[in-house]
């Protein structure tokens, strides 16, 4: 039985959206973020400016505490691997990043250490996979257990300046259910590392085992 409260039922969603007609931003990120209790993302890679600059610009984001968990690939840009490895070390980091407020940094932190943000990595261990791990999917929860699901975009650094074209498909717990159980079994698959041709890692682990590289396509970004 759904509850009254207000949650990502009563979000106007599109089943799709697209660079050419949609802010996938305000229009979709922030609404479900807005509403969500817990946020699953798997994605190509992560960046410190988009976990600190947008997730933690909004207000009642912060103020839910909300669980995130997040499988990515193992390449990263310099100063994210490094930033990341310290806090998860040591729960704190010294090195300040151009652009990002400390007291956002300072909020990652209290998540990590908190256990609200989880973050693992994937890594193929096939020759059927080539390359690194880039799945694009994501699953917002509300209070009222209601479910919203997408596919598309590996871009969570919401720049306004350098927008990708790009698309996602939106499915919903209330409308299509059986899309929605899929997407949610295929993270959670994901994240207790049941998922053939991939080999998944908690992050202090892939660190501490030297599993993680630095990406030369990322260094000038």
């Amino acid at each position: 039985m759904r509850l009254s409260c207000v949650g990502l039922r009563d979000i106007a969603l599109k089943e799709q959206y697209r660079s050419d007609r949609d802010d996938l931003v305000s229009e979709f990120f922030i609404p479900c973020l807005y509403y969500c209790i817990e946020y699953d993302r798997a994605i190509e890679y992560v960046a410190v400016k988009s976990l600190t600059n947008f997730y933690f610009g909004l207000r009642k984001f912060i103020e839910n505490e909300p669980k995130i968990r997040m499988v990515t690939g193992h390449r990263f840009r310099t100063y994210d691997l490094n930033l990341l490895v310290q806090v998860f070390q040591n729960g704190k980091s010294s090195l300040k990043i151009d652009g990002v407020d400390e007291k956002k940094i300072q909020i990652l932190q209290n998540m990590i250490t908190n256990d609200k943000l989880k973050l693992k990595i994937a890594i193929p261990n096939s020759d059927k996979v080539y390359g690194s791990f880039s799945e694009n999917i994501g699953v917002f929860r509300d209070e009222n257990d209601d479910v919203v699901a997408f596919t598309g975009t590996s871009n969570e650094t919401f720049d306004p300046e350098k927008k990708n074209f790009e698309s996602i498909d939106v499915f919903t717990s209330w409308n299509d259910k059986s899309r929605v159980e899929t997407k949610v079994m295929d993270f959670e698959n994901l994240w207790e590392n049941k998922t053939e041709t991939v080999e998944v890692y908690d992050f202090a682990y892939a660190a501490k085992s030297n599993l993680l590289k630095y990406s030369a396509e990322w260094l000038q970004r």
